[in-house]
């Protein structure tokens, strides 16, 4: 078994992808509003890798700054999280292994925080819809900070809620511009491979291990 050599003192989380496998179904709500509402001429993988940062970031990205209002950001937004809620329900579970996880470091007072892009309507649909609120000591959503991840205005966040300092953080992520903002914040990661390949992360040095659950042996050693 392989050892991290890392003694956390709080654990933080994303969330999508991270905590629950879904990211499959934000894409197809994306991917159905954009080319079946807004005509846009992209395919499926190419809509996959718009996959980060709030919504009206997503949407400025593949369709320029200027291209709706505020009023229009917010009607495109409600609607792709209702198709994302409605697909993803039925399949609605924690990633193997983490109701387990979760509750042997509650155990071991170490406290937790999710830290994520999500807005609360979605975050709530997850830690209510799982009932795992009583583990999490804070919760950074996508209204709490003013700069998406690759900032590490979020991590950040969540360690001051904790009160513990960044480099004590460890924090669990599925994504590249995750993984950058933890990097940025000063903080080692994990890497749940739900969502991308192991060589989308190259050149990361803030990764002590990749893992498909938690079920993963090697956590035993944060303990």
């Amino acid at each position: 078994m392989h050892h991290l050599n890392f003694k956390p003192k709080a654990f933080l989380f994303d969330l999508n992808g991270t905590m629950i496998n879904d990211m499959e179904y934000h894409t197809l709500a994306w991917y159905s509003i954009m080319t079946e509402d807004l005509g846009a001429k992209l395919d499926y993988e190419n809509v996959k890798k718009e996959m980060y940062g709030k919504n009206h970031e997503v949407l400025a990205r593949v369709f320029g700054k200027d291209k709706f209002t505020a009023e229009e950001i917010e009607r495109l937004s409600i609607d792709k999280e209702k198709r994302y809620q409605q697909g993803y329900m039925p399949h609605l579970a924690l990633i193997d292994g983490l109701d387990l996880f979760l509750a042997r470091a509650k155990e071991a007072n170490i406290p937790m925080a999710i830290g994520s892009a999500a807005i609360p309507f979605n975050i709530d649909f997850v830690v209510d819809g799982l009932d795992i609120r009583h583990y999490m000591d804070a919760i950074v959503s996508a209204d709490d900070v003013k700069t998406s991840k690759p900032d590490p205005e979020t991590f950040l966040k969540a360690a001051a809620a904790l009160n513990v300092a960044p480099s004590d953080c460890l924090v669990f992520e599925d994504a590249p511009k995750g993984v950058e903002s933890a990097l940025n914040a000063g903080m080692p990661c994990i890497v749940l491979t739900t969502t991308h390949t192991v060589e989308e992360f190259e050149g990361y040095p803030n990764i002590l291990s990749y893992i498909t659950d938690y079920n993963d042996a090697k956590l035993n050693t944060l303990f």
